[in-house]
């Protein structure tokens, strides 16, 4: 299986996407959703030029990698300033700097919260209804 590796962040004045290994794969946008958006829009018309090795492969994933800041402000509508600091055990303030881009985090903090994310997800995914 191809996998699509796609950088989502946060610029001075929108939200950029682009392949980390496929060219000619860009997007941009004022909100992440809109660079989202605007980058699958891209890999389709790179899928109808066959021109990304990576796309010919059937099938393929796409893989969503987020600077903190661009993260933040993204799912800042799922999870509240609070909800954060409770999964990560970073203060709510110091979130608020990061999802703002006052302040930038260390590897140590990005790993914290990419840590729990991915714990949060392992639990949501073992929910049965």
């Amino acid at each position: 299986m191809g996998v699509l590796k796609i950088i989502i962040e946060k610029s001075s004045d929108h939200f950029s996407a682009y392949a980390e290994n496929c060219r000619g794969v860009y997007g941009a946008g004022n909100t992440v959703e809109l660079a989202k958006n605007d980058i699958l829009k891209s890999i389709e018309l790179l899928k109808k030029a066959d021109k990304c090795p990576v796309l010919l492969k059937s099938p393929y994933q796409i893989l969503f990698y987020y600077d903190t800041e661009s993260f933040l402000k993204y799912y800042g509508k799922v999870f509240s300033m609070p909800a954060l600091e409770k999964l990560t055990g970073i203060n709510q303030k110091l979130l608020h700097h990061y999802s703002s881009g006052s302040k930038k985090p260390r590897e140590a903090q990005r790993k914290k919260i990419e840590s729990a994310m991915h714990q949060l997800g392992k639990e949501l995914l073992a929910i049965k209804f």
